[in-house]
């Protein structure tokens, strides 16, 4: 017998069937069969979400919350560059750290080739489409020296992303493939790079193609503002072959001479502060974060906070999944131990547990979600959906990590209708939940899972409530889907073309729905099929289709002005003499963003 008391038990924010019967401290066959009875399906090992536990849980007598935890005041990145620029002017504790080096450039220009030829990993060939779509980073050594290198997406729909990998580096890399010369984003990029006056290197890539023109790149970068050594300035040129390895040691050469003269340093004694580059929910491991350690030294065993997210640093891994103790300035990792994942530009921070409350951990996460609510707004991806003349498309959108919904949220916003729109309903990162499925019920809407799979739990659910979930592991087969069903929604436009016009001299038969009319085509044409407004007194009281047309009792396909002709009348209006036909052809045509 189920005890009626409420009992208050804490459930994190997923859980296995037999880990939540373990808390409910019932059996598991009773668990089981409450999720049946809320028509769930659902094995022991199988995990289910905070929302289907909270639900069962009361139905089973008990009081259910989220697992929370405490949590610091929110750092931004702005902040956190800030705050290292006055400890390296402080000059306390300081000692040389590797360079953070940004590879940055158009689509197909050979960036990801590039860092793939330094690191030797294959990166590019696993990438879906051939676009980087995360960023991702890494360490090589060069002359006993480590360099850190950030991969950042090259094409236009990751403008955001590029900003980040430039905000958070040292010196960035300009490639420019020599058969193509400056594009588009690469003149974007160099807008950047001038603004914030990053220490830059051009590399100038593809120099093996005999279509490669070197001297034409280097005049297009200047006449961009990026002027090279000789070309009247002082920045530092490559002149690479990244499928060839040619000139790859020269350009790691320039980047160790770039950092000698910058001379970058941190303090190694401080806790860790870090950027959070990239986080995603793994099915073994569950939360993961790449983070880049800005400054201090980060340990296993300490406690965290990563924007909303925290936690206890429980493994640390470098970029080739080699387990390391602790992690300091410039290096790229691979953190477990935070609870959820976490926002790509989180700051990574120390924490002292104790010192924090559960009201301030509650204060920094809603702060956190109405920061994350405001910034999809913000950026417009369509007009207010208020305006209830538009048509919305309600979505649910998962991705496998944060900067994938960030750039499908920033292509989709390209697109300008007054007519339709997208409506989120729901955007967030990790796999497809019941409580994903139960809201696409509740609202009607599609869910889109880029790179991520629904729970065999959801997936159940979604088939016997007939949810749609639609999963792509290329963002722009997934946008595609979507423009198409945007469009498939517009409205259609009419578009019409008018013949002639002509006057009713004579009426030789009157039906219930047709009429034999004589007259006088008094200007253009009338032509067989063509649809006939009836015109009395310079006012429309009707509209019919011409169905027979003859002249001198003769059928024909049209009759010109200032000719005679009959015609058969199919329409209601009933016509009389001295009446007025406006001959016209009426088109629809699908309308496209």
């Amino acid at each position: 017998m189920i005890d009626n008391k409420k009992k208050s038990i804490v459930i994190p924010s997923t859980i296995t069937v037999k880990k939540f019967s373990e808390i409910l401290n019932l059996p598991i066959g009773t668990v089981i069969t409450e999720l049946m009875k809320n028509g769930i399906l659902a094995t022991i090992n199988e995990k289910i979400d905070f929302e289907t536990a909270s639900i069962i849980a009361q139905d089973l007598g008990y009081e259910s919350e989220e697992e929370v935890v405490e949590s610091g005041e929110a750092m931004t990145l702005e902040k956190m560059i800030e705050q290292i620029k006055k400890e390296v002017a402080l000059g306390e504790n300081l000692q040389k750290r590797p360079p953070i080096v940004t590879i940055l450039g158009h689509v197909d220009h050979g960036k990801t080739t590039l860092l793939d030829t330094i690191r030797k990993s294959g990166v590019a060939a696993k990438e879906s489409g051939g676009i980087t779509q995360h960023i991702s980073a890494y360490q090589t050594k060069k002359k006993g020296n480590l360099i850190t290198f950030i991969d950042t997406p090259g094409h236009e729909a990751f403008s955001a992303m590029r900003e980040r990998g430039v905000s958070i580096a040292d010196i960035a890399v300009l490639v420019v493939a020599a058969d193509d010369g400056v594009r588009p984003q690469t003149r974007e990029v160099i807008e950047y790079l001038i603004a914030k006056k990053i220490p830059t290197i051009v590399a100038i890539n593809k120099v093996d193609k005999p279509e490669a023109n070197i001297q034409r790149v280097k005049q297009e970068l200047a006449e961009n503002g990026i002027l090279v050594e000789g070309w009247g300035g002082q920045i530092l040129c490559s002149e690479v072959s990244a499928k060839q390895n040619i000139g790859v040691d020269g350009l790691l050469d320039n980047i160790l001479l770039l950092s000698e003269v910058e001379d970058f340093k941190a303090d190694y004694k401080r806790d860790a502060l870090g950027v959070v580059l990239e986080s995603y929910l793994d099915p073994q491991k569950g939360p993961v974060a790449t983070i880049l350690i800005k400054t201090g030294t980060l340990k296993e065993g300490q406690d965290i906070i990563a924007g909303s997210a925290y936690g206890r640093v429980r493994r640390i891994e470098d970029f080739s999944g080699k387990r390391m103790n602790e992690a300091g300035p410039s290096t790229p990792i691979s953190l477990i131990g935070l609870n959820t994942t976490s926002n790509t530009n989180d700051i990574l921070q120390v924490v002292d547990r104790k010192s924090i409350t559960k009201s301030e951990s509650s204060r920094l996460l809603e702060k956190v979600q109405n920061a994350k609510f405001g910034e999809v707004t913000a950026q417009k991806i369509y007009r207010t959906i208020a305006d209830e003349k538009i048509q919305k498309l309600n979505i649910i959108l998962k991705s496998d990590v944060q900067g994938s919904l960030e750039a499908i949220q920033q292509i989709l916003s390209e697109i300008k209708s007054d007519e339709v729109a997208v409506n989120y309903i729901s955007i967030g990162v990790g796999s497809i939940t019941e409580s994903d499925v139960r809201m696409a019920q509740n609202s009607s809407s599609v869910i889109f899972g880029f790179n991520t799979e629904a729970t065999p739990v959801s997936k159940r659910m979604a088939e016997t409530n007939k949810i749609e979930i639609k999963n792509y592991k290329i963002i722009y087969e997934l946008v595609d889907d979507i423009k198409n069903r945007l469009v498939s929604m517009l409205p259609p436009t009419i578009e019409r073309t008018d013949l002639g016009k002509m006057k009713v001299l004579a009426l030789f038969k009157t039906g219930k729905k047709d009429m034999i009319i004589g007259g006088r085509v008094t200007s253009g044409k009338v032509v067989k099929g063509c649809l006939i407004e009836v015109m009395r007194n310079d006012v429309i009281i009707g509209k019919g289709r011409l169905q027979n047309l003859q002249q001198n009792k003769v059928d024909v396909d049209e009759v010109v002005a200032n000719n005679e002709c009959g015609i058969t009348f199919d329409g209601e209006t009933k016509i009389k003499e001295d009446d007025a036909l406006l001959f016209f052809n009426e088109e629809i045509k699908k309308k496209t963003l």
